[in-house]
């Protein structure tokens, strides 16, 4: 006997995967069968919901016997079929009255309301995401139906996918119906779904009934088949229906491993763009934001600080607001300080660092620093690619002073300074120590800031 909600779904569901099995044509089924339901089973006869008139004679007429056999065999029960369309039951000519009522899947999945574009920090490496993701929220479903972002963790795609959300929803039309969620949670989903659990509509239905689709982290379809078969489902329903999708990923759709290749085609399809590592000038910006959003007075902290930050944390913008969640916590509640500087930045992110090399790597920024402040530059032009007489000068001491005073070695002089090689860091060192055996200007400068960095 079928008795519960999710019974009489997966009935229809396996009534359907055979009669596309036994039917000739696909476009048969998929424009008279795909969208049908059953509406209530009431003793002996089971009322399906079919999408129009013509789908009604059909079924009455062709293709009873064929769906008939179907239902006999699943159910070892000879039910009546009676095909009627959605618009019966809601003008009241249908007499039946419906015993399956919808259930909301996702029900903990919803929209950060603090991650919008103007949180969103926009620098060189992620500005072609942000500006892919406006254009999504002003437009959606309507210049890219398919956003596909990806990137390495702890960049800012998630952001990116509330903050689509959010424009829509206060930007756009309030009444826009939109769904976020992670692909582990999609899974789950199609978990308890499939092993009846669930009582609700269909899955499938559910996920497509939606205008906007925001998908986080699709990699976790990977290996799992059948998750993926409903997923490219839904995505060709919405897609098809003029909806919007938005998918993130760390990967790009060819590398992620065990996917459908219909699925990487798709992806493919839609525009798909990445988020390169955070240059340290957009770190600093972040950092000042998240200084200022936690109440805090931004000039208390030593520029050296920032810069320290951004230079030490720069591959991950996750981590390196962790780190500064770390300081502010260490300022606030262990220390008396009215000025951060860089020797109470050190100690709150000693752990962080490694207890080893934290004096070097401070030094090392205190030397950019202080070339910076000697030459009125700021750190990322000295670091920087400009090749301009004051800041290549600048850029020149600051190499010779970090090699003479702390002995680091040239590599890691060279990946400080934009990935120059060690030929270019012994240049810039030799070109030092010849104009300090000629020119007075340049000795004067480099033992001005010899004391300044002791």
């Amino acid at each position: 006997m079928i008795n519960t909600l999710s019974e009489i779904t997966q009935l229809w569901d396996k009534a359907l995967l055979k009669i596309k099995e036994r039917l000739s044509e696909d476009k048969i089924f998929d424009s008279f069968f795909e969208d049908s339901y059953i509406y209530q089973i009431n003793g002996e006869t089971i009322t399906v919901i079919v999408n129009s008139a013509l789908a009604v004679q059909l079924m009455r007429t062709k293709y009873y016997d064929l769906i008939s056999d179907v239902v006999l065999e699943l159910t070892e029960t000879n039910f009546k079929l009676l095909f009627i369309q959605a618009s019966e039951i809601q003008s009241g000519t249908a007499t039946a009255t419906p015993s399956v009522k919808k259930q909301e899947y996702f029900k903990d999945s919803s929209l950060n309301s603090s991650l919008t574009f103007d949180s969103f920090v926009v620098g060189p490496f992620n500005r072609e995401a942000s500006q892919a993701a406006l254009l999504v929220a002003r437009n959606p479903g309507k210049m890219f139906k398919v956003l596909y972002i990806h990137s390495n963790s702890g960049l800012g795609k998630t952001h990116l996918l509330h903050a689509i959300g959010n424009y829509i929803l206060n930007e756009g039309n309030p009444n826009t119906k939109i769904l976020y969620t992670s692909a582990q949670t999609f899974v789950e989903e199609y978990v308890k779904y499939s092993r009846g659990e669930q009582e609700a509509e269909p899955l499938k239905d559910y996920v497509s009934s939606y205008d906007v689709l925001l998908f986080d982290d699709v990699q976790f379809l990977s290996k799992k088949p059948k998750t993926q078969e409903m997923f490219f489902s839904i995505y060709e329903k919405m897609v098809n229906n003029g909806k919007q999708i938005v998918i993130t990923s760390d990967k790009q759709p060819n590398e992620i491993s065990d996917l459908e290749d219909r699925l990487v085609s798709r992806f493919n399809q839609g525009l798909v763009i990445s988020i390169k590592e955070p240059d340290q000038n957009t770190c600093v910006q972040i950092l000042e934001k998240k200084i200022e959003s936690n109440g805090l007075d931004l000039s208390k902290f030593d520029e050296s600080v920032l810069y320290f930050f951004a230079e030490k944390f720069s591959k991950n913008v996750r981590e390196l607001e962790g780190a500064l969640n770390r300081l502010i916590f260490h300022i606030v509640n262990l220390t008396n300080t009215d000025v951060v500087t860089l020797d109470v930045a050190a100690e709150a992110v000693q752990g962080l660092v490694g207890g080893n090399s934290i004096a070097t790597q401070i030094n090392e920024q205190k030397i950019i620093n202080t070339v910076a402040d000697y030459y009125s530059l700021i750190p990322s032009q000295i670091t920087g690619k400009i090749r301009t007489g004051q800041i290549a000068l600048a850029r020149h001491i600051a190499i010779y002073l970090i090699r003479q005073e702390l002995d680091v070695p040239l590599t890691k002089i060279g990946t400080m300074f934009g990935g120059k090689d060690h030929t270019t860091i012994m240049h810039a060192i030799k070109h030092v120590e010849n104009e300090l055996k000629t020119n007075p200007e340049m000795k004067e400068a480099v033992t001005q800031l010899q004391k300044r960095i002791k």
